[in-house]
């Protein structure tokens, strides 16, 4: 029996390391909520890190999508390893996939941006005026960051059973396209619920005005995040360490240098970018680029308590893997 396992033990020593990932596939929004990707692909951050930790070579590609949904799809099918949207997004898969091989959780934070809920009603000054004649353009009905935060609203004016009270008023569009069609006011809505910077670009118009500012709800929370699945973190241990580091230096490079970051927005961005009015917008008060997820257990737990899952994490370090336990989270 000893020679018999002694030759197992050599055979298995024997046996190479199973190989990292050659490719990094990143899918991210079109918001300056994720500013710093574009920080990663322009200056190859996770190639640099991940060349530094022993896994040279490593390729990385980003791929855009307009909202959470597609990107889960594609997560789950393989067809991607690294997504990005708001929280919302994330819990919906991680309440989905908790316990099992799927599991899903969170990489970090991103970003701290404010959404605004925008209206070129005149008649609208709080969400107590809209009327059925009112529509709501977001990035996705009942699920995305914009309407779970128009579902805390109501809840917080007429009580969480009717949290859903106006989920009928929103449609889902695409940020860019929100916009155009709230600024030119022939489309078939008259409000948007967007993302940074198309809000602010929305309020350049004069007939648009600010009827929800989510701060008034979640305070300065992290509205951007990205999340991956079981597979991917544990197979890849190294280039799993390598995005965090990167991440980590992109949010550093964003906080330092906006307008190059912007710059790097610009030049990956398939619309004309007015890049000091973006500067500007990302410089505002309130504004923050960090890996440290924040306010992740005041969405987790609303939604919890209005009936969109059952299971409630104990902590915030639940929704995330474990590299990022020593930030302060909440």
């Amino acid at each position: 029996m000893r020679p018999m396992l002694w030759l197992l033990g050599l055979l298995f020593c024997a046996l190479p390391a199973r190989a990292e990932v050659t490719e990094v596939r990143i899918a991210q929004q079109t918001s300056t909520a994720f500013l710093q990707f574009n920080v990663m692909k322009h200056q190859g951050l996770i190639e640099k890190h991940a060349a530094a930790l022993g896994v040279p070579g490593v390729k990385v590609t980003f791929a855009t999508f307009n909202g959470s949904d597609a990107q889960n799809q594609a997560l789950l099918s393989g067809a991607v390893d690294i997504v990005s949207g708001g929280q919302p997004g994330l819990l919906v898969l991680w309440a989905k996939t908790w316990g099992t091989a799927q599991e899903v959780r969170g990489v970090s934070g991103l970003a701290r941006t404010p959404s605004l809920l925008n209206s070129r009603n005149p008649a609208v000054h709080s969400i107590r005026d809209l009327t059925d004649a009112d529509r709501i353009a977001m990035p996705g009905i009942k699920m995305s960051t914009q309407a779970v935060l128009l579902q805390m609203a109501v809840s917080k004016e007429w009580g969480e059973a009717a949290f859903d009270r106006l989920d009928s008023l929103t449609i889902s569009m695409a940020p860019a396209d929100a916009t155009a069609g709230l600024l030119s006011g022939g489309g078939a809505f008259n409000a948007a619920f967007t993302v940074p910077p198309f809000e602010e670009m929305q309020l350049r118009n004069p007939a648009v005005h600010t009827v929800l500012d989510s701060r008034d709800l979640i305070g300065e929370a992290t509205t951007a995040v990205a999340w991956t699945s079981k597979a991917f973190h544990d197979a890849n241990p190294k280039v799993y360490k390598a995005i965090i580091e990167a991440i980590e230096e992109a949010s550093i490079f964003v906080a330092a240098h906006r307008r190059e970051a912007v710059e790097y927005y610009a030049a990956d961005s398939s619309a004309k970018v007015d890049i000091d009015a973006v500067t500007q917008i990302i410089s505002a008060p309130g504004v923050a680029y960090s890996a440290t997820p924040t306010g992740s257990m005041k969405f987790a737990t609303f939604m919890a308590r209005v009936g969109k899952w059952k299971t409630v994490p104990a902590s915030w370090k639940d929704l995330f893997w474990p590299e990022i336990y020593h930030l302060d989270g909440s």
